[in-house]
């Protein structure tokens, strides 16, 4: 059974005027292509396929909104790093992501980063971004059933130093289930702010 059992997958946006009202709470995940970002979606909402999953990087070309319960949403923003969109294009996402940062009711950032390759530039720039818009960031460091228990303990604690306390980090596995607890309790605390 879902935690979530009302959730549901609204639409998806292309422009700014297609969000949304700017009302209840929301949460923005997002992440490099293929870092996992729809796994983790369907893994903390314990929907099999709420959010498609796709092995070609660059999948999620606009914003999709899911409805958790009234008023409560996450938001699967467009994956960097691969760029395989033409430079109009990405100037567009650009863009959304800018109008999403004005939202009020934007709570805060979940920032899935595929725990082999560790926190990357791309990643780095989303922090700041997070940081200029004064929303709380929490990390999940996926894929992290992949590594070897102590590699995923030195990863997690250089993942902490390298945040510089601009954000919470948990390793976490959609596929093995490790960490889903602590993720919905960020989402679930993030989203309580609304009330």
């Amino acid at each position: 059974m879902s935690v979530y059992p009302s959730a549901q997958f609204l639409f998806s946006a292309a422009a700014a005027a297609q969000f949304p009202a700017d009302s209840g709470a929301e949460v923005a995940i997002a992440g490099r292509s293929n870092a996992g970002k729809s796994s983790a979606i369907n893994a903390i909402t314990a929907r099999h396929a709420l959010a498609r999953t796709s092995k070609m990087p660059g999948r999620t070309r606009l914003l999709n909104f899911f409805q958790l319960s009234p008023g409560r949403r996450l938001i699967d923003l467009p994956g960097y790093g691969f760029a395989e969109g033409p430079p109009a294009e990405r100037d567009r996402w650009a863009r959304l992501i800018d109008a999403l940062a004005e939202r009020e009711c934007l709570r805060g950032l979940l920032l899935v980063v595929d725990a082999r390759r560790g926190l990357l530039a791309g990643d780095r720039q989303l922090l700041a971004w997070a940081e200029a818009m004064e929303r709380p960031v929490h990390v999940l460091l996926s894929k992290s059933d992949q590594l070897k228990r102590a590699e995923a303990r030195t990863l997690l604690a250089r993942s902490e130093a390298q945040l510089e306390g601009r954000g919470s980090v948990q390793l976490f596995s959609a596929r093995a289930g490790v960490g889903l607890e602590e993720a919905r309790g960020t989402i679930d605390a993030w989203l309580r702010t609304a009330d």
